[in-house]
């Protein structure tokens, strides 16, 4: 499963996902969209609206936007399973 993180460094959320992810010894690729203008367009891709919807987390092709722990802990563990 490929697990990908698109945010800013500078983002307090972003920055929170990516301790998340660590300590449950995930592995992500973190895509920062401030400082890549190629990271922001893959991100802008994933939404009709062509917004910089960040922190957004996509686990293969399940796309969560600022998902609560409950919420990415049932992602990560049927993706798991599956």
């Amino acid at each position: 499963m490929i697990l990908k993180l698109y945010g800013s460094k500078e983002c307090h959320k972003s920055n929170y996902y990516k301790t998340f992810l660590e300590t449950r010894n995930l592995s992500y690729v973190f895509l920062d969209v401030i400082d890549s203008e190629s990271n922001a367009e893959e991100l802008r891709n994933l939404y009709d609206n062509r917004k910089l919807n960040f922190p957004t987390i996509l686990l293969g092709k399940k796309k969560l936007r600022n998902p609560s722990d409950y919420e990415l802990n049932k992602w990560i563990n049927k993706l798991n399973e599956s």
